[in-house]
């Protein structure tokens, strides 16, 4: 398995708005994807920031193809993101899930 983790930050005043705007898009996106384990956001407001970080697991490097395109590296957005992000991470980063909560080891992802 494979976790894909995305960052981005939002003025703190605007972060509710943010989250329910997530889970208009890019959540249910990811979740419709085949080959999508799971999704979890997180926050922590920072000041005036609030940043997010986004983990979605995935059986495959392919099946995170077809939700990110070629190169799965980059990161995806949306129409709308650039009205509440602060700036555009141009990146993602992914890891070998070794170990998880509902097993003790799920290696073997390609």
């Amino acid at each position: 398995m494979i976790a894909r983790s995305w960052d981005g930050s939002v003025p703190a005043n605007r972060a509710d708005d943010y989250l329910e705007y997530l889970l208009r898009t890019g959540i249910p996106d990811l979740e419709s994807t085949p080959g999508n384990r799971g999704v979890f956001v997180m926050r922590r407001i920072e000041g005036d920031l609030a940043r997010f970080r986004m983990i979605s697991l995935w059986e495959s490097r392919s099946d995170i193809q077809a939700f990110a395109g070629d190169n799965i590296e980059r990161a995806r957005y949306y129409p709308e993101d650039a009205e509440y992000l602060v700036e555009l991470e141009p990146t993602v980063t992914h890891f070998e899930v070794l170990r998880g909560p509902e097993a003790a080891e799920v290696r073997g992802a390609d």
